[in-house]
Formats: C-alpha cells, structure tokens, sequence
C-alpha cells in the first residue's frame, strides 16, 4: 500500500494534465513554459540544494557507484547502441531513447520509497545514486545532445562553442556548485536553503503536469510499441543487471536493496524536460514516463518483495 500510496499520485498529476489539455481547459502550448521552468530554474535548485547536503566523503561509496552506475551505462549503450544499427536516427535522438530506458527517478519515488520502508540509513544510498545521476548522466546527455545540435548547424558552430554551452548549461553549472559547496563544507544560510527548496518543490508538479498537458492520445498510441520495449528495459532489464553487479561485488543488503530499487523505479520526468527543451522525442519520452509510472505500482511491489526476503536470508546466514 505505501508504493501505491507514493506512485499513484505521481500518475494523477500526469493524468490531470492530459485531463485539461483533451478538455481545453488549459492550452497545451503552456507545456513549453512549464518545461522551461523546470530545466532553467526548479532542476538547478532541486541539484544544488541535493548535492550540497552531502558531505563530500559520503557522496563516494564506489562499489555501490559501479553496481548501480554500471548497471545504468550498460543499458543506455544498449539501447544506444541498437538504435544505432537498426534505425536511422539522429545523435539527439538515439540519445533520448537511451535515456528514457536508464535515466531513473532516484531523487523523487526511490528515496521516499527507501525511506519509509528501510529507515533513514537507506537515505544516503539514494543520494549518491542521485548524484551519480547529477553529475554523470546529466553532462553525458547534454554533452550528446549539443554535439547533435552542433552538427545540425554545420560549420557555423565550433567545438569551443558547443563546451561553452555545455558548461554553461544549467544542470551541469548547478551540479558542480553543489559539489563545491560540499567539497568545502560551506553550509548555505538558512534563507538560501529555504529559497532554493521552494524553487525545487516547484519540479515535481511543472515536471510531471507538463509531461500530461502534452501529451496526446494519438502521440502515445504511435509510440506505445517504442515505449513498451524501453519500459521493458527500464524496470526489468535495468534492475537485473544492478543486481547482478551488486552480488559481484558483494555489497551488503542494504545497498544491495538500495541500489536495485534506485533501477528500478520509474523513468524520470527530468528527461521529457531534456526532450523538451532540445525539441526531440518528446511524445516518445512523455509515454516512456507514463508507462513505467503506471507498471512500476505492480513491478516495485514485486523487486521490494523479492528483495526483502533475499536480505532477510543474508541476514539469518
């Protein structure tokens, strides 16, 4: 009931935007403004103030880093990859497809999840997997993303440019002042935390409101085939192969179960932002989101049950 009770929601907020967007309450053009806002100004708050927290000792747990990490690499180059050899796709694009079948939402169901189930000590995994996210899927997509642009634009935009804008970017620029900011133990004063948390409140509901005002019958029906198959890879592929790689390296229960259900949870509303704000894929990432949202009440219930019983052996021996 507590996984239903944290998924369920998320999934109203999609389904009552699509509500008002089918209705006309509301144009969906709005979606872009919304997205906009959430790229820009709620992400880059919502990264500081996560980052920033953290003593900079604690964000580094590297067996747990390449279970989880490796587990996220291995299915994005997958998914790469086979977009690669059997479509003609564009770089942006291959990108967004890899992305909607790794980019997990750590920060917004896996840590709550953990949290209520497994107590705080479970917190900090999930933050180190947030960061991983942060500061390595982050530059890796926007990195690809600008390389596409780049070459769409020819020899009008040089190498230098496309770095500047990569570091100028404001999910890279908010993730490295918040390792800064760790780093040098520097606490924000309580007004700037306060101010940066209201900004990062503001994400889950633009985030996950936009994904719905955008979305379409008829986009989802054209991409449900694509985003059936990325769902797949998402919350069965994805969490297998951090298992597999968590028993390799022998990683207690704990982040054993941490790191699984990090994979595990849905495809983060952070990459239809991406998708939105580089204009690509967005109605095949809007459906990737809604459908790993939806299996993901039946499927977490599933890995927490298996999980939790594999821990409780481990355990007992």
């Amino acid at each position: 009931m507590r996984i239903a009770d944290l998924i369920l929601p998320v999934f109203a907020v999609i389904l009552t935007g699509w509500i008002v967007g089918y209705t006309g309450y509301l144009s969906r053009k709005l979606s872009d403004a919304l997205i906009h806002f959430a790229y820009n100004i709620a992400m880059p708050a919502l990264l500081v103030v996560t980052i920033a927290q953290e003593p900079s000792h604690s964000l580094i747990n590297w067996r747990f880093l390449v279970a989880f990490g490796g587990g996220f690499l291995l299915c994005f180059i997958l998914v790469f990859g086979i977009m690669s050899i059997r479509a003609s796709r564009s770089l942006a694009s291959r990108t967004m497809h890899g992305m909607a079948a790794s980019m997990t939402n750590t920060g917004f169901v896996a840590l709550p999840v953990l949290q209520a189930i497994y107590g705080q000590h479970a917190v900090l995994p999930a933050a180190i997997a947030t960061v991983f996210v942060a500061v390595v899927m982050f530059p890796l997509a926007v990195i690809l993303l600008e390389l596409d642009q780049r070459d769409a634009q020819g020899s009008r935009t040089t190498p230098m440019v496309t770095v500047k804008h990569v570091l100028l970017n404001p999910m890279v620029i908010s993730t490295l002042i918040g390792m800064l900011l760790s780093l040098l133990h520097l606490r924000m004063p309580g007004p700037v935390s306060a101010y940066l948390d209201i900004l990062a409140d503001a994400l889950t509901p633009c985030a996950l409101f936009a994904i719905g005002l955008g979305l379409s019958i008829d986009g989802l029906r054209a991409n449900i085939g694509r985003a059936s198959l990325l769902s797949m890879v998402k919350l069965v592929i994805m969490p297998v192969t951090v298992y597999g790689l968590s028993v390799a390296l022998k990683l207690d229960p704990l982040y054993t179960i941490a790191a699984v259900i990090c994979a595990a949870v849905p495809t983060a509303k952070t990459v239809y932002i991406l998708a939105g704000e580089y204009h690509c894929e967005e109605m095949l990432v809007a459906s990737t989101v809604s459908l790993t949202t939806l299996v993901s009440v039946i499927s977490l219930v599933i890995w927490l049950y298996g999980l939790s019983g594999l821990a409780a052996r481990i355990v007992g021996g």
